[in-house]
């Protein structure tokens, strides 16, 4: 959410009032309402050499989910397999 919030400086010789863009940060959730925290349960992941991404694999299934392509670093949360 982005709010208008008004900054006022002071020095000796003028006051400055200007208005800027705030934006909240993302808050944790409370504790009880299914919201993850950590790693996703069975979910894994495996570098490929062929195209040299990381693939993430379904815990049910086992088949594979998506293909991080935006860099060389692996998905956050998910486990490596060996």
């Amino acid at each position: 959410m982005i709010r208008n919030i008004l900054v006022t400086e002071e020095n000796s010789f003028t006051t400055c009032v200007s208005y800027k863009n705030y934006c909240e940060m993302a808050k944790n959730n409370p504790i009880g309402d299914n919201a993850r925290k950590g790693a996703v349960k069975n979910r894994t992941q495996v570098y490929n050499p062929v195209i040299e991404h990381w693939v993430k694999r379904n815990p049910d299934t086992g088949r594979f989910m998506d293909v991080k392509t935006s860099d060389s670093k692996p998905f956050k949360g998910v486990r490596k397999e060996k």
